[in-house]
C-alpha cells in the first residue's frame, strides 16, 4: 500500500525502508519519543529490496549452521568458533528487541515474521566429517550451543532431514543440529515496525520517493526527493541522515561527498533460488540445512536447502546461485548503476580489484548461464533424489559488496556488514551483506551509541535501552552469564512464540 505522510525539517531522515532503517527508526523513537523522524522509500511498498522475503534466505543467522563463520581447522585439529559465538549474541539482540516490540504492542502476530526452525550443518567426505566433529566440539563447549547435536549415523540424520538421505550413496556424512534456529521474514518485521512508526507523533513514511541528492548544511543535511507519483521535487532538512538504501547507498554516499566515502566502490552480485512448492516434498523437510563450500565458489555461495515460511505458506528454497549484473537494486535499479558509480577517486581501486578477481567474474558469468540441469546437479549434492519437474528458478535480490582501498588483493566477496559515518556524525550509511539483516539491531545500536550518545548518557536513557534490549550492555558470552542467557532466552522465545 502507498505511504504519503511527511514531516518537514525532522530531526532524522532515513533513506530506505528495509530492516536496518526500520529497526533504527523504531529504536530511536522508543529511546526519545520527542524525536521527529521521516522515512523515504523509492518503491511503492515498504521493504521490497534486500529485506523482501524472497530476496534473502530468511535465516536468522546465529552462527549455528553457517560453516562460513568457522571456515578453518587449525593445525592441532581444532576449529575456532569465536565468530559464531559473536554472531549468536548479536542475533539475540535482534530477538530481544523484537520481543519488546511484541510485548509493548508495537507489533502484533510474531508468527508472521519469525518461526522456530532447526538449523543443521551437513557435510560429506571423510575430511569434512572430521572438520565438522571438531567444530561441534568447539561449539558445544559454549553455553550458547550446549544443546547442539552431532551425528554420523545415517538413520539419525535422515530423521532430522529425510531429503538429505533419499537416494544418497554410501559415503561418509555428518551433521549437527540445533532446534532453536529460526526462519525470519525480514520484510514483514520491517513493515510492522514502520507501520507503527507512521502512527507516532512527529513521524512520517513516504513511499515512491527517490532521494536524488544530499547536500551538507550548517545544521545537518538537505535531502532532495523526487515524488515518483506526481513528479514533484522537494527538499527537506534534517540534523541526521541514515542511508539504509541497500545497493543504492553507494551512489547517495558519493553525492553526499563525505571524505569517508572517497575511494569507495561497489561490486553488485545478483542472486537466484531454486524453489519447490510440491507439498509432498515440502512436508518432508523441516529445517535450514547449510552445507560445505562448493569448489571455486566465493564465500557467499555456500549452498543451503531451506524451509521458508512466507505469508503463511511453506516452501523449499535451494541456493544461492549467483549471477553477473550491473544493477545495484533488484526492483528499482538500472544497468547503468555500476558504470555510473566509477569515479576518479575509486577508479584505481576498482581496476586493481577487478584484475585480481577475474576468477570471480568468470564464476558469476558461468553461474548466470547455467542450464536448469546444471543447477539440479548442485541440488543433487544435497538432495540426490530431487526431480527437475518439482523445482523452478526465481530471481532474488542484489547485494553490492563495498570495495575499499584497504581490500587490496585479498578478494572482494566476503561476509560482513559495516556502517560508514562522517566525522561530525551527522550521516551514516550501511554497506555490506550477511549476516546484516539478522544482526540489524546490534548494528543500529552501534549507530545510536556513535551518533546519538546523549540518548544513552542519562540513567533514564540507559533504563529505556535496557527495557528494550535487556543485555545490550552485558557480555552474554562470558561463562558467568550463562544463567542470565538462559533466562533471557526463555523469556524472549515465549514472547515471540518460538517455544
Amino acid at each position: 500500500m502507498p505511504h504519503a505522510s511527511h514531516i518537514e525539517n525532522p530531526d532524522v531522515i532515513l533513506i530506505g525502508s528495509g530492516v536496518m532503517s526500520a529497526n533504527l527508526a523504531a529504536l530511536l523513537k522508543c529511546l526519545e519519543p520527542k524525536l521527529s523522524i521521516q522515512v523515504y522509500e523509492v518503491t511503492d511498498e515498504l521493504a521490497q529490496e534486500s529485506s523482501h522475503g524472497w530476496n534473502n534466505a530468511g535465516t536468522g543467522h546465529a552462527g549455528i549452521c553457517e560453516l562460513s563463520y568457522t571456515p578453518h581447522q587449525e593445525a592441532d585439529g581444532s576449529v575456532k568458533v569465536g565468530k559464531a559465538i559473536e554472531i549468536y549474541e548479536q542475533f539475540d539482540h535482534s530477538k530481544q528487541f523484537w520481543a519488546y516490540a511484541v510485548a509493548s504492542g508495537m507489533v502484533e502476530k510474531p508468527e508472521e515474521f519469525i518461526t522456530p526452525l532447526p538449523h543443521i550443518s551437513f557435510v560429506h567426505g571423510q575430511k569434512m566429517v572430521g572438520y565438522l566433529k571438531a567444530r561441534y566440539e568447539g561449539m558445544a563447549a559454549h553455553h550458547f550451543f550446549k544443546t547442539m547435536e552431532f551425528s554420523t549415523d545415517r538413520e539419525k540424520i535422515a530423521s532430522w532431514a529425510p531429503l538429505l538421505l533419499a537416494g544418497r550413496k554410501d559415503v561418509p556424512i555428518a551433521a549437527t543440529k540445533m532446534d532453536n534456529g529460526t526462519d525470519v521474514n525480514f520484510g514483514n518485521i520491517s513493515r510492522k515496525l514502520l507501520y507503527w512508526l507512521e502512527k507516532q507523533p512527529g513521524c512520517g513514511v513516504a513511499s515512491s520517493h527517490r532521494v536524488t541528492n544530499l547536500t551538507k548544511t550548517d545544521s545537518g543535511w538537505e535531502v532532495e526527493t523526487h515524488d515518483l507519483k506526481t513528479g514533484a521535487v522537494h527538499a527537506n532538512n534534517a540534523k541526521f541522515v541514515f542511508v539504509g538504501a541497500g545497493g543504492g547507498s553507494l551512489s547517495l554516499l558519493q553525492k553526499a561527498g563525505i571524505p569517508e566515502a572517497k575511494g569507495l566502490g561497489g561490486f553488485p552480485i545478483g542472486g537466484q533460488w531454486l524453489i519447490c512448492e510440491n507439498p509432498e516434498i515440502v512436508e518432508q523437510h523441516q529445517a535450514k540445512v547449510y552445507g560445505q563450500p562448493l569448489d571455486s565458489a566465493p564465500t557467499m555461495a555456500v549452498p543451503h536447502l531451506d524451509t521458508r515460511i512466507l505469508d503463511g505458506k511453506k516452501t523449499l528454497l535451494f541456493g544461492p546461485f549467483a549471477a553477473w549484473t550491473t544493477k545495484f537494486l533488484h526492483k528499482k535499479g538500472s544497468y547503468l548503476d555500476l558504470p555510473l558509480s566509477v569515479k576518479p577517486d575509486n577508479l584505481a581501486t576498482l581496476l586493481k580489484i577487478g584484475v585480481s578477481n577475474l576468477p570471480l567474474v568468470r564464476y558469476l558469468v558461468q553461474q548466470g548461464t547455467q542450464s536448469m540441469e546444471d543447477r539440479m546437479d548442485v541440488l543433487h549434492v544435497f538432495y540426490p533424489a530431487a526431480k527437475k519437474q518439482d523445482w523452478k528458478l526465481i530471481d532474488a535480490g542484489i547485494r553490492v559488496q563495498a570495495i575499499k582501498k584497504t581490500d587490496g588483493e585479498a578478494g572482494i566477496v566476503h561476509y560482513g556488514t559495516e556502517v560508514i559515518t562522517d566525522q561530525d556524525r551527522s550521516i551514516s550509511a550501511l554497506l555490506g551483506a550477511s549476516p546484516g539483516a539478522s544482526v540489524s539491531v546490534n548494528i543500529v545500536m552501534e549507530v545510536v551509541k556513535k551518533c546519538f550518545p546523549q540518548l544513552l548518557e542519562s540513567p533514564e536513557g540507559k533504563a529505556r535501552m535496557r527495557e528494550m534490549i535487556p543485555t545490550w550492555d552485558v557480555d552474554l558470552q562470558k561463562p558467568e552469564n550463562a544463567n542470565l542467557f538462559e533466562e533471557m532466552s526463555r523469556r524472549t522465545d515465549k514472547i515471540l512464540q518460538l517455544a
